[in-house]
């Protein structure tokens, strides 16, 4: 019994000494955790930043969205009208070797199909390289409708993608 009062002795002597310090701390000069009345001066919301909405498209920049629309619609009617003979020409090479005439002929309807969206592939880097350009000089007036074509013609080149991806990986090889 004795032992076991012993090895509490030093516990109860760390805890009185620990409480002592407590109390002594608050008789003493120690500083005060209170909020100083400079603390108040930073509590002020910072003013609100006005940032005028973009304006119209401007007047020169009309007629080049309209010519990659354009451009947009020529691409995605010359791929329709491609499409359907490369999709048959790679359905008749499925089976052929590489570098066999059937392969080669496929080979080249998919390089004609891609070559047919060439003035769709052709606006959109002419917008994205605007859209960034303008970005950059923060020319922000027309911004929402240079963003809307240009993610019309992305959509428009990732489905042709898709396409031209399910007709390659039909052909041995790829």
């Amino acid at each position: 019994m004795m032992k076991r009062a012993l090895l509490f002795l030093p516990l109860s002597v760390a805890a009185s000494l620990s409480l002592a310090a407590c109390a002594t701390a608050q008789d003493s000069a120690a500083p005060s955790l209170a909020k100083r009345p400079v603390e108040g001066r930073f509590d002020v919301a910072p003013p609100a930043v006005v940032v005028a909405p973009p304006g119209p498209l401007p007047a020169d920049l009309a007629g080049r969205l309209a010519r990659w629309e354009a451009d947009g619609t020529a691409g995605q009617q010359g791929f329709a009208a491609e499409r359907d003979s490369t999709a048959a020409l790679v359905s008749a090479a499925a089976g052929a070797p590489v570098a066999s005439e059937r392969w080669v002929v496929a080979q080249q309807a998919i390089s004609r199909l891609i070559a047919a969206r060439a003035p769709l592939t052709g606006a959109l880097a002419d917008i994205d390289r605007l859209y960034l350009e303008r970005s950059v000089d923060e020319a922000i007036d027309g911004l929402p409708d240079i963003y809307a074509l240009r993610d019309r013609l992305a959509d428009t080149v990732s489905t042709q993608d898709a396409v031209i991806e399910a007709l390659s990986r039909q052909l041995p090889g790829q």
